[in-house]
């Protein structure tokens, strides 16, 4: 069985996506009887090799290094190319298009993972008035596809009310061998950073971007003062903000380390599709704290996290304040028991090899088999 993943989300600094497709890849080339392969946008997050292909796409100015293909036929040239045996996209955009439009000439399953909420995002950029027409849109493009997936619950019910009813739950995972706790080092990270020893940690990780309330964490941190400090992770360089806030550079590979050596993950978006960084932190041993909307209530518990109304930075910072109150570091170990336990690639992606089969992909059964995480 040949697998293709066609997307242009996927660049030097994306987030979700990019971890998603680097966790398949290397968990389907563990599997007896499953090809891989992987069709992005060329740049520096993307080189040819070894199962990955790629197309010269335009840079999207601003966008933290994606790039955005404007021509669809090279895709749909490449795609009949590789010759697959399921064709899954990842965006709507030209990939997107040419996958379906390929997957249909070829007479294969055409699979949607749609990875962000597009109406949402649109919606807030251009107005409420775009939210309706960009559904149906939608909706139109999901159309021409056998089976569409979405990374939360959350996600899968606003599809299905877009009219998508073919839309299923297919949750992501994380690498726990990756990040765990083991991989910390507190002291130097503190010592780094120019704070004295009993320092609280608190972290966030991912775009510095404004549907992110970074506006909560900051107010959030005036609120809780000393001994609490919060590290953005994913800004050009490392900066001191202010006394309460550092910034340091986006790291794919450092992530798990950083996470690791702090004492708890803040995040205050309210969008969120599904929160891989909050798996990941969790896997870290770290407890959450986020907000109550987007997909993220949906992987935190009280027995590991807290959880604040959106956009009121003194309940965040009372949430923050009760993981402290509460044991953090008790809380942390009870979340990385459940990110082991329930939220490994291993347990994850079986269920994906489950929705192939259901579209008549001959993924084997031994495929199926548990493969422990990790990188070797």
């Amino acid at each position: 069985m040949h697998v293709l993943d066609v997307t242009a989300l996927y660049a030097e600094r994306s987030g979700g996506v990019r971890r998603y497709l680097g966790a398949k890849r290397r968990w389907f080339g563990r599997q007896p009887g499953v090809h891989h392969s992987l069709l992005v946008p060329r740049g520096p997050g993307a080189r040819p090799g070894d199962g990955v292909h790629t197309l010269p796409a335009a840079p999207l100015p601003g966008s933290g290094g994606y790039r955005f293909p404007l021509h669809e036929r090279p895709w749909r040239e490449a795609i009949a190319a590789l010759a697959p045996d399921l064709v899954e996209a990842g965006d709507p955009w030209i990939p997107g298009h040419a996958a379906r439009y390929a997957a249909q000439r070829q007479g294969i399953p055409a699979v949607g993972f749609c990875h962000s909420d597009v109406p949402r995002l649109l919606g807030r950029r251009l107005g409420r008035w775009a939210a309706g027409p960009v559904a149906a849109w939608l909706r139109r493009f999901y159309a021409g596809f056998d089976l569409v997936l979405a990374p939360s619950a959350t996600l899968t019910q606003r599809l299905r009310a877009m009219g998508i009813e073919h839309a299923h739950h297919q949750p992501l995972g994380v690498d726990v061998a990756l990040f765990h706790p083991r991989h910390g080092d507190r002291a130097a990270l503190v010592a780094r950073l120019g704070l004295p020893a009993p320092t609280r940690l608190l972290v966030y990780a991912g775009r510095l971007a404004r549907e992110k309330r970074l506006d909560v964490l900051r107010a959030s941190m005036r609120r809780l003062g000393a001994p609490y400090h919060l590290v953005l992770v994913g800004a050009e360089r490392m900066a001191r903000i202010d006394d309460r806030v550092t910034t340091l550079p986006f790291q794919e590979a450092g992530l798990a380390r950083v996470l690791a050596s702090c004492d708890a993950l803040v995040h205050a978006g309210e969008c969120e599709t599904f929160g891989l960084v909050v798996l990941e932190a969790m896997a870290c041993g770290l407890p959450v704290v986020g907000v109550e909307a987007g997909a993220v209530p949906e992987l935190v518990r009280p027995q590991w996290g807290r959880l604040a109304p959106p956009g009121d930075a003194a309940a965040f910072a009372g949430a923050v304040a009760a993981v402290f109150d509460a044991d953090h570091r008790a809380l942390g170990r009870t979340a990385r028991e459940t990110a082991e336990r329930h939220h490994a690639w291993r347990a994850v992606f079986p269920t994906l090899l489950a929705h192939y089969r259901r579209l008549g992909v001959a993924a084997p059964t031994a495929a199926l088999e548990p493969v422990p995480d990790g990188h070797g």
